[in-house]
């Protein structure tokens, strides 16, 4: 199925150890969202509710549009990846991010803030994107990937519901971040990109100040 294999992707980039599968929480029929939420959801959404305090319980569900993995199904980016998928891919793989970064976060009692998890789910749309791109092209160096996530996509503000500048913030500093592995990929010798990979593990489990150090020091 699509989504495992999506989350074997990317956990297997960072070397995650996530004992959860994102279809046990996966949400297809909007009708089952709670209330509160339901109406303003879009293609994809992970709902985060505060369970027992006590217990430091957390309440996840990720919801997908059925019609977007109905899409996914007739038309796999993991066979091939291009413009008429493209899209629909990042939709599904922010989702997937999200539920991982949430889980490996949970996993080791650190907190998550909302521009920590927008930030990475934008390195990883860009990440997943090109390792997949490479391994369906070998030796193509997909340059027009970062100006296509980055350049050409725009913050829709009905789904951003006034937090735009959060938004922006995430995108730009992810940016910054993906235009420094570029650089590093573009160098790296076909095959070579173990470099590459130590950065990238790094970065996932730095802490989000942290992160955000990194990126203004490449500067």
């Amino acid at each position: 199925m699509i989504l495992t294999r999506l989350q074997q992707l990317i956990g297997g980039i960072y070397d995650l150890g996530v004992a959860y599968d994102v279809y046990d929480f996966l949400v297809t029929d909007r009708a089952c969202l709670p209330p509160q939420v339901r109406a303003r959801v879009g293609a994809e959404d992970l709902i985060v509710a505060q369970g027992d305090e006590a217990e430091g319980e957390v309440a996840v569900s990720l919801y997908l549009d059925p019609a977007l993995l109905a899409r996914l199904g007739r038309e796999d980016p993991m066979v091939r990846l291009y413009d008429g998928n493209v899209a629909d891919w990042w939709t599904a793989l922010e989702g997937v991010s999200h539920f991982l970064y949430l889980a490996w976060n949970a996993s080791h009692d650190r907190p998550v803030s909302l521009l920590e998890l927008e930030m990475q789910a934008e390195v990883d749309k860009y990440v997943a994107s090109f390792w997949l791109m490479r391994r369906q092209c070998p030796g193509r160096f997909p340059l027009e990937l970062r100006r296509l996530l980055f350049e050409r996509t725009r913050i829709d503000p009905q789904l951003a519901e006034g937090r735009d500048e959060l938004y922006r913030h995430a995108s730009g500093y992810a940016e910054r971040f993906c235009r420094r592995l570029e650089r590093l990929l573009h160098a790296a010798r076909s095959g070579r990109e173990d470099g590459v990979l130590a950065e990238l593990r790094r970065f996932y489990r730095y802490t989000n100040a942290r992160k955000r150090s990194h990126i203004e020091r490449l500067a």
